[in-house]
């Protein structure tokens, strides 16, 4: 069930993700949603199997520091165009 959980979880990240293309904002949220999934599901089964959680903590210290690296190009983007929209920054023409 919990399997079912965790892949449901991943491929709703990962649709969002695909349909809100047009916003930087949005497609941030879904990928640290997708990673939320993978850290949820790896958690249960590093527990379930009974070893030590060790490698959640690196992988955890990873995904903040994706996040925070996303946030910071965001924050960028709105500062040197005025908006997230995807399709009017002029470098990708």
């Amino acid at each position: 069930m919990l399997k079912f959980l965790f892949s449901l979880m991943f491929i709703s990240g990962l649709i969002v993700f695909s349909s809100k293309r047009k916003h930087m904002l949005l497609m941030l949220l879904s990928l640290e949603f997708v990673v939320l999934s993978l850290y949820l599901s790896m958690f249960i089964y590093i527990g379930m199997m009974g070893y030590e959680y060790f490698f959640c903590m690196i992988f955890l210290s990873m995904s903040v520091c994706e996040g925070a690296l996303g946030l910071s190009i965001l924050v960028s983007i709105i500062r040197s165009y005025g908006n997230d929209y995807v399709m009017s920054f002029t470098s990708l023409w």
